[in-house]
């Protein structure tokens, strides 16, 4: 974004990428929280992994998104699947693998791989979860040497690395996280309009639409971790016409050709959005209702054993 930034703000001021390390982007939503003026010199980038320790309430957050005001958020998706020699060929046949054990390489258990610790648990599935990979790749890489039995990578990923194993019949896809319509709930993924969204997969299988502290847990992961991945935030302090300056070079970004260009590589196509999608998404990934963060942190303090 970098450069087409500084091509739509006025001045074409030079725009400066500044990562900062350490606690899996904490450290420097912390410091972005603590010492940046409201003046629109300074844009903070966030993640998942930003926002799930926000959701989870951890001690060491310093930020708070209700503090902060969204420029443009950029969604991801993912797809899970199976191995196929489990007698599974859709998601309708989950239900034969209740009471066998799953095998998962998980990067962590507050991690993007909440995710599917959430929704695989929601679904019935017995899974044991192998800690340690350090990437999703690497889960992948589990997955094919028959180490792990059940895996999800984001849609790039799936497309270049795992939909090979789906077309050799070593793998079954089961579903893909969704994608938000305008008014905020799940949709099908775009990119694999075959697949049911996790909802649909739920409803398939207990033959009613999820609901409850579960699926509100799940639900608000799922958001913070896809749809709702990458978010580009201000303080809410920051004067009106600035915020406006700043969301006015992002309309004109997102309609340059070359822009246009370079997301297909970089995001996969999925639309990034602004303005009033924007301002939803970012309330649906970064709010939990109490209950819900309740059961999660139970979950994963007496479990996975995670000290908050």
């Amino acid at each position: 974004m970098a450069p087409f930034l500084s091509k739509y703000l006025p001045g074409n001021p030079n725009v400066v990428v500044r990562n900062v390390p350490g606690g899996g982007s904490i450290t420097g939503a912390n410091q972005y929280a603590a010492d940046t003026k409201p003046d629109g010199l300074s844009i903070l980038g966030t993640s998942g992994s930003t926002q799930f320790p926000y959701l989870l309430g951890d001690k060491k957050v310093r930020y708070d998104y209700k503090k902060w005001e969204v420029i443009i958020g950029g969604p991801t998706g993912g797809v899970a699947y199976i191995a196929s020699g489990l007698g599974v060929t859709s998601v309708r046949d989950l239900g034969k693998l209740r009471g066998k054990k799953l095998v998962y390489g998980n990067q962590g258990a507050t991690s993007l791989d909440l995710v599917p610790l959430l929704s695989f648990r929601m679904l019935g599935l017995d899974v044991q979860h192998v800690f340690g990979m350090k990437s999703r790749g690497e889960g992948r890489l589990a997955f094919e040497r028959g180490e792990a039995s059940i895996d999800y990578q984001t849609s790039s990923a799936y497309i270049k690395n795992s939909l090979p194993l789906v077309n050799a019949g070593k793998a079954v896809p089961l579903f893909s996280w969704g994608v938000l319509d305008g008014n905020g709930n799940l949709q099908r993924d775009p990119a694999f309009p075959d697949l049911p969204h996790f909802a649909e997969a739920f409803e398939i299988l207990n033959g009613k639409p999820p609901s409850g502290n579960e699926w509100e847990a799940v639900r608000a992961f799922l958001i913070s971790g896809f749809p709702a991945n990458k978010l580009l935030v201000v303080p809410k302090a920051t004067p009106r016409e600035t915020v406006e300056t700043l969301r006015q070079a992002f309309r004109d970004m997102r309609n340059d050709p070359e822009y246009k260009a370079g997301v297909i590589k970089v995001l996969g196509g999925y639309d990034q959005s602004i303005d009033q999608a924007a301002e939803a998404t970012f309330k649906l990934g970064t709010t939990i209702a109490e209950p819900a963060r309740d059961l999660v942190r139970a979950l994963l303090t007496k479990d996975f054993n995670v000290a908050f």
